[in-house]
Order: structure tokens, then C-alpha cells, then sequence
């Protein structure tokens, strides 16, 4: 039998946060498991040199920062892109309810398979050389361009800068009307 997040979520508090709050920071002390309930939150870590790399733009129903749960400290910043609500239950709870129900547990896994194949997908598009080269394999995973409103999220996934990717589109818009 298959089964959903769902039940690890039962009960939870639920925290809204407005657009540019900061739900936890890097470093913080991992307390809660945090699932969106609506709106878009980015999980990014900064560099030393002072980059900023997009790891994730969590949309509605993805679990924030999957390694928090087996961590002691957040890596990453958590921040709301716009008005969003997140689910929080606490770290303890979450690992009692993975430890009490194997199809949880399960779930739980395949959740974070997924992650993997996403984290390796990113990674990979980023070793790609030319930003052409980035967008095509980008747009066969994913089957479309987001709308025009979150192209900057899209050149921060690619690590393009939002000229380049503007360049590129435009280059494919020119071409398709030929």
C-alpha cells in the first residue's frame, strides 16, 4: 500500500510567513520539519566568496531542507519568495512517526530519492558549458518555461545570470518567428 506525507503532517502547526521573511537561517538549531502549504519559499546558501546558490524553490507540499531531520544545524537559508504557509511539526515527532510506521517510512524514502534525482539533475545542467546547452536539458525535464514573472529563479537554478537566460530566450523567440 502506498501512502502520502500526509499523516507525518496530521496535526501540525502552521505558521504563515510574508513575502522576504525568513522562516530559518544557516546555522539556526534544527527544531522543526518544515512542509509548504502554499506559496514558493527558495532555499539558498551563500558561499564564502559571497555567492548565492538557489538550492531549491520549495512550491506546495515539498518538505524544506530533507537533510534538517538528520542534522543538528539548517545549511541553507529558507526564504518566503511570497506570502506562503508552511506546516511545522518537530524533529522529534517526525522521526517517531517514521520509526512507528514502515509505509511512512517508505514514503519518507521515496521522497528523498526523488531529492536525490533532482539534486543530480541540477548539478548536472551546471557543468553544462553554454547556457543554450543548460536551458534545452532543463527543458526536457521539465517540459516548460516557467511564467515570464519567475524567469530570474529560472537563470539562479540554471547559474546563469538573468542576462544571459533573457539573451537565450530571446535568441529562441527570434528564431522560432523566422
Amino acid at each position: 500500500m502506498s501512502i502520502s506525507l500526509d499523516s507525518l503532517f496530521s496535526g501540525s502547526l502552521l505558521r504563515p510567513l510574508a513575502a522576504g521573511e525568513s522562516l530559518f537561517l544557516a546555522g539556526d538549531e534544527v527544531a522543526f520539519v518544515y512542509r509548504v502549504r502554499s506559496g514558493r519559499i527558495a532555499l539558498n546558501r551563500t558561499t564564502p566568496q559571497g555567492t548565492v546558490l538557489l538550492l531549491q524553490t520549495a512550491r506546495d507540499g515539498d518538505v524544506l531542507a530533507e537533510a534538517s531531520a538528520y542534522s543538528g544545524r539548517y545549511h541553507c537559508d529558507a526564504t518566503a519568495l511570497e506570502q506562503c504557509a508552511v506546516e511545522a511539526v518537530t524533529k522529534a515527532e517526525f522521526g517517531r512517526a517514521l520509526s512507528t510506521s514502515r509505509d511512512l517510512a517508505e514514503a519518507w524514502e521515496r521522497r528523498l530519492a526523488h531529492a536525490v534525482q533532482d539534486a543530480r539533475m541540477k548539478s548536472e545542467i551546471r557543468t553544462l558549458r553554454t547556457v543554450a546547452e543548460r536551458l534545452d536539458v532543463w527543458l526536457s525535464a521539465t517540459g516548460a518555461l516557467p511564467p515570464k514573472g519567475r524567469w530570474q529563479e529560472l537563470a539562479s537554478e540554471l547559474g546563469v545570470s538573468r542576462e544571459a537566460l533573457y539573451r537565450e530566450l530571446a535568441r529562441r523567440s527570434r528564431q522560432s518567428v523566422a
